[in-house]
């Protein structure tokens, strides 16, 4: 069962997550009235070598360490030391790079901007170990505060820089002074003394092993399109692309994402109870699809319209591109709880096995799709990729939590209803406003209202009621 302390360290987490989201959403609406879509292009180019080489070279020290029954300050030396020996690695890795990365592309700029983008990755393996000892008590009101000063810090300096006529610079401070704050800030929240140290190598070695293996190939999944599409289209289209496809992700990183954390750390806490953690796992993967469905869904149905308004005309063909996206994404929350099981009970090989199962899809569907329709061919690549890895997840959870298939359809199954139910709703209410051309921020907010209100009348219909009590969080069936 999920606990009303884990539920409130997830609330710390989404609330934090979600500021820090706002903060970069709001950064990007001024970015994007100043700078160009080639801008964004030119920028999501280099961040494509800086983020596989920082995904590849992870090292999940929070979550090793979370893992284990005790720790002393030698474990927190070595999950430092181990950071500290990754920024080197990072460093001479993108040095090494940067020129041939930038020969394929036919763009010197990437040089200077890959360079300058790998201090973001370097000062975030740097973060004090200390902070493990909150993540442990479930409590993430630090984590908090060091997210937020480095979003603030992040928000000044992209600012700064593009009203001193920086343009895409102010992308990349962005994204670099956010980790360095954030870091700063962690060693003022949680004191700790650098010490370079390996001495616990050996109770990291076999979940880094694997957790590794499974990000290199994580890392081709996620870039693979980026990569492919920087090769074939042009800036602004790969500019457009890239930001339909990060917004598109917003609903699972600002609230599942940080939710799963004090998911991982409960379950971890009763990792020796199988039935429990079945019964856990079941309830985690239900409230993660029950918040992220009709948030993706109702993006994908008012896509167009959240760009017209936020981003301006000159963004308007990235909405086409969001309203596929979204979809593509519905099922990511369905993995996010299943990789924090897989964690919580040591068993990172499960996720490199998923991942792995995911890149090869990913490669034939992706290439295909490009191949016939260009940017479109890629979206539905996306979308057909999704589908056939939900299956893979369910299989997966089955092989791990023992939940058979039928199990979980019926976990979730309501969810699917109600948000069938607000999809064809909102599309006909969507039709029938349509002759009367409302306001967009007035059609926007009326049919997110109007598709909000049919989910949850739809999941009352189905008899489902949700129940706060004062130590959890219950989802009852009536029938």
């Amino acid at each position: 069962m999920l606990t009303m302390k884990a539920v409130r360290g997830a609330g710390w987490l989404v609330f934090s997550r979600f500021l820090g989201r706002f903060i970069d959403f709001f950064t990007l609406l001024i970015l994007a009235r100043v700078l160009m879509p080639a801008d964004f292009g030119v920028v999501a180019l280099a961040l494509t070598l800086v983020v596989v080489v920082d995904t590849v070279l992870e090292v999940p020290v929070t979550q090793a360490l979370t893992r284990l029954s005790a720790i002393d300050k030698s474990h927190l030396d070595t999950g430092f030391t181990l950071g500290f020996l990754r920024g080197l690695v990072i460093s001479a890795v993108i040095v090494a790079a940067a020129w041939p990365f930038s020969l394929i592309y036919n763009d010197r700029a990437l040089i200077l901007l890959v360079i300058a983008l790998a201090a973001g990755p370097i000062a975030r393996g740097l973060y004090s170990p200390a902070m493990v000892h909150f993540v442990r008590e479930l409590s993430f009101r630090q984590a908090f505060i060091s997210e937020f000063i480095g979003k603030l810090a992040a928000f000044a300096s992209a600012i700064g820089v593009v009203m001193a006529g920086g343009g895409y610079w102010a992308i990349v401070a962005n994204f670099v002074m956010a980790p360095m704050a954030a870091t700063v800030a962690s060693y003022v929240l949680a004191p700790y003394r650098p010490s370079l140290s390996l001495a616990r190598f050996n109770q990291f070695s076999s979940f880094v092993g694997w957790f590794s293996s499974a990000q290199i190939v994580s890392a081709l999944n996620w870039q693979f399109d980026r990569v492919l599409l920087g090769a074939f289209v042009d800036k602004t289209m790969l500019g457009r692309y890239t930001v339909a496809s990060d917004l598109a992700v917003l609903p699972t990183q600002s609230l599942i994402g940080p939710a799963m954390q004090p998911v991982m750390a409960a379950f971890s806490n009763i990792s020796d109870d199988p039935e429990r953690l079945k019964l856990a796992f079941l309830k985690a993967a239900r409230f993660a699809m029950l918040i992220s469905a009709p948030i993706c869904i109702g993006l994908a149905l008012t896509g167009d319209l959240v760009i017209v308004l936020l981003l301006g005309a000159k963004w308007q063909e990235t909405g086409e591109f969001l309203r596929l996206l979204a979809l593509s994404v519905v099922t990511i929350p369905y993995f996010q709880a299943l990789y924090s099981f897989a964690l919580a009970i040591d068993r990172p090989v499960a996720i490199f096995r998923i991942n792995l199962f995911d890149l090869a899809i990913r490669v034939v569907f992706v290439s295909l799709g490009l191949y016939l329709f260009s940017v479109t061919g890629t979206i539905i690549a996306r979308l057909l990729t999704s589908v056939a890895m939900f299956g893979c997840y369910m299989i997966f959870a089955r092989m791990l939590a023992g939940v058979g298939l039928r199990a979980q359809i019926k976990n979730i199954w309501k969810i699917g209803v109600a948000s069938a139910a607000m999809a064809g709703c909102v599309m006909l209410l969507r039709a029938a406003v349509a002759p009367v051309m409302l306001p967009v921020i007035v059609e926007l907010v009326l049919l997110a209202a109007y598709g909000a209100a049919v989910y949850a009348a739809t999941l009352y219909g189905c008899g489902v009621r949700l129940i706060i009590g004062s130590r959890r969080l219950e989802w009852v069936d009536r029938w």
